[in-house]
């Protein structure tokens, strides 16, 4: 995690350097997406005992797919009414950015 900075700013000049020089948003905006995917799927695994804890109910659909977003999981709960009062406020605030965000992110696998 403490590389990840450093990271992200080598592979954008390395982009840019293999590419000439020329910027494309649409390029960025794929692999952003795929990172930010990458970062979700990650906090999926690693926060899977706290999520499971806080956000669903006992009998919920799990936290802890490694090929599994926070908002796939977050969905699927939310379609058998398995979240706790936070859960559903994650979800709330997850839906207000983007409508229907986590009944979209069903199944979309890393």
């Amino acid at each position: 995690m403490l590389l990840f900075p450093l990271g992200l700013l080598i592979t954008f000049f390395i982009n840019l350097y293999k590419r000439r020089w020329s910027f494309s948003f649409k390029r960025l905006d794929q692999q952003f997406l795929s990172i930010a995917t990458s970062i979700d799927a990650s906090g999926n695994v690693v926060c899977k005992d706290l999520f499971n804890l806080i956000l669903i109910k006992k009998g919920g659909y799990e936290f802890g797919n490694r090929k599994e977003t926070i908002s796939s999981v977050l969905g699927k709960n939310q379609r058998d009414n398995t979240l706790t009062g936070i859960g559903k406020g994650v979800a709330f605030v997850l839906d207000k950015i983007d409508p229907n965000h986590c009944m979209k992110s069903i199944d979309s696998l890393v």
